[in-house]
């Protein structure tokens, strides 16, 4: 029997506030190339590509066109978002263009996921899962009492993986370290796969309106090629509301699995100075840099030379004429800054 066919829906978007200086509004970090020279988007069509992979669907908002025109290929489909309402709506509106039987594979365009065969071996088997009615998650081994992701329980195993248990929001460091003793949690990576019709059904049992405002604004879409825009006003009114919240958490047909690929969701400074490649003393530095008794320091500078003497988990940013400087800890309130990161 042949493996089911994936169609990758590959959501874009994003503020530009947690990388800033590098990143921003107008130019957010799916379309950086923060790990390597391709972007996170690019990296993301990439690993989405080859046997069992159909062309890719991509959601945006329409200030994002451009870039998503210049990083992705000619056989893409655009879908563009009316306004932001997060990923459940937007979702629905790449399962409402779709056949039923369709087997979506949903993944943020912003991750960095180090082994790609990796993520293929567990997006097949959440294809055979899905292909079976179920919904899946990706849940990424877990490594260390990470108090910034989600996490999944798991429950009892089904073939090819297991039923999801519960889904666990952001602990406290204790609670991550329980976790990890327990075992049988895993992060909850924003990772998923299911029918289209599946995921429609479950809108419908649980979020009614949003799914009528979803076909509603598919049917009511005008087509430009391979650019879809879905109709505004029965978008408008929709609430935003994560898939987690509108489907997962609801569903009793909820599984996940297992995936040990080497994944970080770039949330932060320090964040990506971990997916990078380090030194003997775990620093990292992208442009001139020269540093002295350090560790665990990253520097990424696009023109003016930075030096740094002995101190160790610091970030330093140059761009243009902007400048941070963070603690690794301090990273998470980057977004927080009232000014800059607005630009």
């Amino acid at each position: 029997m042949s493996e089911p066919t994936i169609i990758p829906v590959i959501l874009c978007g994003g503020s530009g506030t947690r990388l800033w200086p590098r990143s921003r509004k107008a130019r957010p970090k799916p379309f950086l190339p923060l790990t390597g020279e391709r972007t996170l988007f690019q990296a993301t069509l990439d690993r989405c590509r080859g046997e069992g992979f159909a062309s890719p669907i991509i959601v945006a908002g329409k200030d994002h066109m451009a870039l998503v025109a210049d990083q992705s290929s000619p056989d893409a489909t655009l879908i563009v978002e009316p306004s932001a309402k997060s990923t459940a709506p937007a979702i629905g509106l790449a399962a409402a263009s779709l056949p039923a039987d369709a087997i979506m594979l949903v993944c943020p365009s912003d991750h960095h996921i180090a082994d790609a065969e990796a993520f293929r071996e567990a997006a097949r088997a959440a294809a055979g899962l899905a292909a079976d009615g179920w919904l899946v998650a990706f849940g990424i081994n877990a490594k260390r009492p990470e108090t910034g992701y989600g996490y999944i329980r798991r429950g009892e195993a089904i073939a090819g993986g297991y039923r999801i248990d519960r889904f666990v929001e952001k602990p406290d460091r204790a609670t991550a370290e329980t976790f990890l003793a327990k075992g049988g949690y895993a992060w909850n990576g924003g990772i998923f796969a299911f029918l289209a019709g599946a995921y429609l059904d479950e809108l419908a049992a649980h979020r009614p309106a949003m799914v009528e405002a979803v076909r509603a604004a598919i049917n009511g879409a005008e087509r430009d090629g391979s650019t879809i825009h879905p109709a505004a006003g029965p978008f408008a009114g929709i609430a935003a509301e994560s898939v987690d919240y509108a489907v997962m958490e609801n569903s009793n047909r909820a599984a996940v699995v297992p995936a040990d690929m080497g994944w970080s969701d770039i949330g932060n400074w320090a964040a990506l100075r971990d997916a990078l490649a380090g030194d003997a003393d775990g620093n990292r530095t992208r442009g001139k840099a020269d540093l002295v008794d350090c560790r665990n320091v990253l520097v990424d500078t696009d023109g003016p030379r930075v030096s740094v003497v002995g101190l160790q988990d610091v970030i330093v940013v140059v761009d243009g004429d902007e400048v941070l400087v963070t603690s690794a800890e301090g990273t998470q309130l980057v977004g927080k800054l009232p000014g800059p990161t607005n630009q």
